[in-house]
């Protein structure tokens, strides 16, 4: 059964209804309910729900987010059992300013992150950037870093030395073309693409917007070597729930892979099983 609880990050009601929309069972049999943004995850999981879960005997509800916050909030609180949405350096950067305790599971697929920008404008590779141009990127501390090292991966930024995925616009040390490097809330950069010379989007809210990561990024994140591959994630010390351990097989499963490889062609790239 697929259910959404559209949540925003701020404002206290919102956070309300997500965790009431949730509802999960904390027992180690029944249902297990997942929470998840709509695209990727959202659509994998319901992949699993309406063709594999049956066979081995996992009863899953999914629970749809539209922010970053509240699915790792609501886990936490235990209106979740599981979540599937995030990368692990951003799930460490919430253990640590929130004081929780959540664990990854099993990498499942790396969304790329990548560079847009309005065809009108011209602007079909990173270098031909103007000079001056807005640029936006997640401002969420470990998306922001990853975007910046995205940017300098081209050379169009420079960056202080070892800042790595902490990396913000303060550790910029060479802007040649004098890029505005603008943070915004993830889900508002596609709609924020007219406003701006381009944006570095989360593949999700990519996805969503019905833009192709692997068409038009004019800048994607390279597969190799990424620390970046999203994680199915539970509260310390449900890693070894039954119910835990057939979502995360399924998940890695061939015909989780090939759900993957044939639905996103390329703009979603499912982590090798074992």
């Amino acid at each position: 059964m697929r259910t959404s609880a559209i949540a925003a990050a701020a404002g206290t009601l919102t956070l309300a209804l997500g965790l009431t929309a949730c509802g999960a069972d904390t027992g180690n049999d029944g249902e297990l309910v997942v929470g998840a943004t709509p695209t990727p995850a959202g659509e994998v999981l319901a992949y699993i729900e309406q063709n594999l879960a049956k066979k081995e005997g996992l009863d899953l509800r999914i629970t749809e987010f539209t922010d970053y916050v509240t699915p790792n909030t609501a886990l936490q609180e235990g209106s979740l059992d599981a979540n599937l949405y995030q990368h692990t350096p951003y799930l460490e950067d919430f253990n640590k300013s929130k004081k929780a305790d959540l664990v990854p599971v099993t990498e499942v697929y790396l969304p790329p992150m990548g560079v847009y920008a309005k065809k009108a404008k011209g602007i079909t590779d990173v270098t031909d950037l103007p000079q001056g141009a807005t640029v936006g990127v997640p401002n969420d501390t470990t998306n922001e870093g990853r975007a910046l090292q995205l940017l300098a991966s081209q050379g169009v930024i420079g960056l202080k030395k070892g800042v790595g995925g902490t990396a913000t616009p303060e550790d910029i040390t060479s802007n040649p073309k004098k890029l505005d490097i603008k943070p915004l809330e993830p889900a508002q950069l596609p709609r924020s693409l007219d406003d701006l010379d381009a944006a570095v989007i989360n593949n999700n809210y990519a996805l969503d917007a019905k833009l192709s990561p692997k068409k038009d990024a004019i800048l994607l994140e390279s597969p190799k070597s990424n620390p970046y591959n999203n994680v199915l994630a539970v509260k310390k010390g449900d890693e070894n729930d039954p119910r835990v351990k057939k979502l995360a097989k399924l998940l890695t499963s061939p015909e989780v892979k090939k759900f993957i490889e044939d639905k996103y062609k390329g703009s979603v790239l499912p982590v090798e099983a074992g």
